[in-house]
């Protein structure tokens, strides 16, 4: 599980920097810069502890994970130009962090005794939280809700569901049953925006 807390970290470095580019934008001071990076990171995470009833949340119990949140909004701040420019690495590592954070979430849900479209929803909110929380502080309707963009929260559902039904039924591959959520997820979102698919609308 090494390797996972790793990609974890990952994620939670590209949520952050994410959210301090936003703020950036928005032309937000320093302070705000600091709350929309921790916000993006540790918000969907904290949603997910606030479902299942694990109090307070883990996100604020780790130091560590607060300094990090502090130290990349200090350098996304600093140097926000060199940052921009690396649009392309932190979109795929934003994916990697939905689809392990949404397989992590689903997990977490299972500990806590949920079925299977409580633990779905929890490792949904788990990955998309943070960004979801991030649009609306900054003024924007959250992207999840646009046609034009890829699958994201679905994605993260869909990766919610493969931990579950692998959970039940080869309970012994818990490890593997997030490793192939996180994949799936992580399929998801990069097929729809090379395929361009995307989800229906109402038809005018």
């Amino acid at each position: 599980m090494q390797l996972l807390d790793l990609l974890s970290w990952a994620g939670l470095l590209a949520f952050g920097a994410s959210g301090a580019l936003v703020a950036v934008q928005k032309r937000f001071d320093l302070v705000g810069i600091v709350v929309l990076t921790g916000v993006t990171a540790i918000g969907g995470g904290a949603i997910r502890d606030v479902l299942v009833g694990s109090l307070p949340a883990g996100s604020l119990r780790n130091e560590a994970v607060l300094w990090l949140v502090f130290a990349v909004a200090l350098v996304v701040w600093r140097f926000y130009r060199r940052v921009g420019r690396l649009e392309r690495p932190i979109y795929y590592l934003d994916t990697l962090g939905l689809g392990l954070f949404a397989a992590l979430g689903a997990e977490r849900a299972l500990a806590f005794g949920l079925g299977f479209w409580g633990c779905v929803f929890v490792g949904t909110v788990s990955g998309v939280g943070g960004g979801v929380l991030r649009d609306v502080l900054a003024g924007e309707i959250p992207g999840i809700f646009y046609r034009n963009r890829d699958l994201y929260a679905s994605a993260a559902s869909a990766g919610a569901a493969v931990v579950f039904l692998i959970y039940t039924f080869a309970p012994a591959y818990s490890a593997l049953a997030v490793v192939l959520g996180a994949l799936v997820t992580v399929g998801l979102r990069l097929s729809s925006r090379w395929l361009g698919l995307r989800l229906p609308t109402p038809r005018s």
